[in-house]
Parts: structure tokens; C-alpha cells; sequence
């Protein structure tokens, strides 16, 4: 048995034919755990040889629309599939707030498909979810378990937005740390201290700061990928998936620039300017 990092999307809010929605998929055994869900996300986990129904639970990170557009799709595929598998509770584990009250209302606009089908195909009602709100932790917290496997969500830096984390994974592998949008800040600390693989949303500053200045808001709340190199070797990550990456790399001469910077902070170690259903074992 071994621990599977695969990224789902690498996407941001930019549209892009080949990028979906951000979104990492790690799977230990019958344990599959989803995080976030962007859009795209149900095809790309298709692709991965994973149908919804298979999800152990979901995570979310925070409720900005790019992280959560295919929280939905994801939801009505499992129900519409009607397997034996899909009939069990889905966990959506998220911080509350705005998060948890998305994860409440996302198939309100929904309920008139649903009672149709519902009363065509004598299936359950209503998909089976079971929505899980924790506080965001002054430090971090374990929010699932199952067997070997548990789950601890951590606070980042992502103001203005209320209550953004991001989550560490241990496994009998290992550990992966999953960074959800966030400034390179003390509060990742703990949640990456002797990961062997993080997934780290990276955004080149130097090239959003030559932007007007009306577009240069999102360096406030993103990762630099010097400090992100800084912060890796400072931490001795063995392993840096990038995703979630502004502005989005078009050549291999793009690609090659956000490792360079990363290089740049000081870093090592392994680093991947992911694609989507890029992976990783440990």
C-alpha cells in the first residue's frame, strides 16, 4: 500500500482549455480523500480511475468560487450514479462560516431536479452528505480519522476571505501538507514540519507587480515562490508540488521560471510545476 499525491487542477479563476479548478486527490488504500473541488474536478478524477462514489470525504480550504464550483457537479454525479457505494454518507468537512454555509445551500437551486428524479427512479431523496464545520484552529487540529489515516486542518493567511485553511495528511507512508490559497506565512509551519511532499499554490510577484495597479490586489494573498523556496529548505521538504499558479505557465520557458524563483528562496529539493493529474507517490 502506498500514499498517492495526485493534483486534480491547477487551475485558478483564469479560463483555460487544459487546466481544471484547484483541487488535490490523495488516495492510501480504500482511503480517498478529496481537496477542494474546482471545476473540472469530476472529469479529472474520471481520468484518475476514481468515481465520486469512491471518496472517503472532501475537504475544503475556503469558499472563494474557483476552490468549490465543482463541489456540486461532484455531489449530483454521486447521487444520479445511484451505485451501492453512493447510497453511504459523503463527509464534506469544511471550516464554518461562509464555507460550511455554501456546503448548506449548494443544492437549494437543485431541488426540483432532484425531487423528479427522485420520484422517477425511487432513489434516496436527497444525496447523502454529512457536513462537518470545525472553527478554524489558533493551531492546528485533527477534523477526520479513519484507521491510519488522519486529517489536521491549520489556519493561512488568505484575508480578506474569513476562515481559509489549509490541511496535513499522515499516513502510514507519510505526510502530505496541502497549503489551499495563503500568503507564505508562520502558520504553514506546522502543518508542513516533516511533510515529505507539500501541494503549494505558487504565484510568480514579480511578474503581477509589472500589471496595472488595479490588477495587482491578488499579490496580497498568495504565495511568493521565493519565500516558498525559503520556507522549503528552511523545513527540508522533500518534495514541492506547485499548482494553483499565476499567472498560468504557457511554455516550458514559463514553467522553468517559477522553479527558478523557487531555487532562487534557497530550495533543493524536488520541485514540480504541476499539470493536472500530475502525482506523486510516497
Amino acid at each position: 500500500m502506498a500514499t498517492t499525491v495526485t493534483i486534480t487542477g491547477t487551475g485558478t479563476p483564469q479560463l483555460t482549455p487544459d487546466r481544471a479548478g484547484p483541487g488535490a486527490l490523495v488516495e492510501c488504500g480504500d482511503v480517498r480523500l478529496q481537496f477542494d473541488v474546482g471545476r473540472g474536478t469530476v472529469m479529472r478524477l474520471a481520468a484518475a480511475g476514481v468515481e465520486p462514489a469512491h471518496l472517503s470525504a472532501v475537504f475544503l480550504t475556503h469558499y472563494h468560487s474557483d476552490h468549490v464550483l465543482g463541489l456540486e457537479e461532484l455531489i449530483l454525479t454521486r447521487w444520479v450514479l445511484d451505485s451501492e457505494d453512493s447510497a453511504k454518507q459523503l463527509p464534506v468537512i469544511a471550516p464554518n462560516g461562509p464555507t460550511v454555509r455554501f456546503c448548506e445551500h449548494m443544492l437549494d437551486h437543485w431541488q426540483d431536479d432532484l425531487a423528479v428524479r427522485s420520484a422517477h427512479n425511487q432513489r434516496a431523496p436527497e444525496p447523502r452528505l454529512e457536513i462537518i464545520g470545525f472553527d478554524t484552529p489558533p493551531e492546528p487540529i485533527e477534523v477526520w480519522r479513519s484507521g491510519d489515516v488522519r486529517v489536521i486542518a491549520g489556519q493561512v493567511r488568505h484575508e480578506p476571505v474569513e476562515g481559509a485553511v489549509g490541511f496535513r495528511i499522515e499516513t502510514p507512508d507519510g505526510i502530505v501538507a496541502i497549503s489551499g490559497d495563503t500568503l507564505v506565512c508562520d502558520e504553514l509551519r506546522p502543518l508542513y514540519e516533516g511533510a515529505d511532499v507539500i501541494v503549494q499554490e505558487a504565484m510568480r510577484m514579480d511578474v503581477i507587480n509589472e500589471r496595472p495597479p488595479h490588477l495587482r490586489f491578488i499579490a496580497d494573498y498568495h504565495s511568493d515562490t521565493r519565500l516558498i523556496g525559503a520556507l522549503a529548505q528552511e523545513l527540508a521538504i522533500p518534495t514541492v508540488m506547485l499548482t494553483h499558479l499565476i499567472p498560468i505557465p504557457v511554455t516550458q520557458q514559463d514553467e522553468q521560471a517559477f522553479i527558478d524563483e523557487v531555487r532562487e528562496g534557497g530550495y533543493r529539493g524536488n520541485v514540480l510545476v504541476c499539470k493536472d493529474l500530475d502525482s506523486v507517490d510516497l
